[in-house]
């Protein structure tokens, strides 16, 4: 489930631009995590054809893409670590809210996003989300964590999973 970084040469200015924004913010008011998923949705953006970063200011697309990551995984729940409201996340890149609220939903559109979306969790909540986890087997939905080891394999073998559960250590 690995995501690429890779832009085509005639986007690498824009990325660029688009991307020193998302980790400046990132890096100072959220963390690692954030910085390369945020990096991982400009590229993919930069790959459309065409691609919509392609036009408009590199702070409202760097604003919409962290606010899409935060809104998938629930950047603005308080029992979240980090946190921040989403009007808050706007600021940081002088964007209004009501702008980068709808620059983000063009991204969710495009991408067929949903909270909690696999695709784009962090990966510090994996382990959590049962999103996941829950494959379809003979027409069964299942947590494939409960399966047997065989078939978590085949799953992570597939590429449906991260990983194989029972290898990755415990927490607490």
């Amino acid at each position: 489930m690995p995501k690429s970084e890779s832009v085509p040469g005639e986007m690498l200015a824009t990325y660029d631009a688009v991307v020193a924004l998302t980790d400046k913010v990132c890096h100072e008011h959220l963390n690692e995590e954030y910085a390369t998923l945020c990096r991982q949705l400009a590229a993919a953006l930069a790959r459309k054809r065409p691609s919509p970063i392609a036009r408009g200011k590199p702070e409202v697309w760097a604003c919409a893409i962290a606010y899409t990551i935060g809104r998938v995984n629930f950047l603005s729940d308080k029992t979240q670590t980090p946190h921040m409201r989403m009007d808050d996340l706007c600021r940081l890149f002088g964007v209004s809210p009501s702008t980068g609220s709808a620059k983000s939903q063009l991204i969710w559109k495009m991408f067929d996003l949903m909270q909690m979306d696999p695709r784009w969790c962090l990966p510090s909540m994996m382990d959590e989300n049962p999103m996941v986890w829950m494959l379809s087997v003979n027409g069964f939905l299942m947590d494939i964590r409960y399966a047997p080891r065989g078939a978590q394999e085949e799953a992570f073998r597939q590429g449906l999973i991260p990983y194989i559960p029972a290898d990755r250590p415990r927490k607490g």
